[in-house]
């Protein structure tokens, strides 16, 4: 019992809200499969559409307005790093999940919502919708994403 107390105590949400995700998350990988991965990058893409970023006119000021509303929700922040063709995006400080879905789970979930997030909100500044984002690697405390 402790460990639901310290799970919950670690998500300043609502009684009930952080529970009402979890199942919804959990249930959805259940019962969509890999069909699952699409809806939740469309729920990311939604989310950016409702959370716009300022004009960014550089990289700087691309990073520090997505850190800004990454901050909003209390989802870590992002670190960008421009290469020749690409933009690689390091994703930190993940929410943790609770004790009735695995991480492993739980950061799969997340990390379909963050790249339809930043497919968007890379869209919404001049970024083509044909260039994804893509998850490279989960190294458990930061996900690596490639925008190219």
């Amino acid at each position: 019992m402790s460990e639901q107390i310290a799970a919950r105590a670690s998500h300043p949400h609502q009684p009930g809200w952080f529970d009402l995700v979890s199942v919804m998350i959990e249930s959805m990988l259940d019962n969509a499969g890999e069909e699952a991965e699409g809806f939740l990058q469309g729920v990311g893409a939604s989310l950016a559409t409702r959370y716009p970023l300022a004009e960014a006119r550089t990289v700087q000021d691309l990073e520090r307005e997505m850190n800004l509303q990454l901050a909003r929700f209390n989802w870590g922040f992002v670190q960008l790093q421009p290469q020749q063709n690409a933009i690689l995006l390091q994703h930190h400080a993940l929410p943790q999940g609770d004790i009735h879905v695995a991480a492993e789970r739980w950061q799969l979930a997340l990390s379909a919502v963050l790249a339809g997030l930043y497919a968007q909100w890379l869209q919404a500044q001049g970024g083509s919708a044909a260039v994804p984002v893509t998850l490279e690697k989960n190294d458990g405390g930061t996900l690596h994403y490639r925008y190219q």
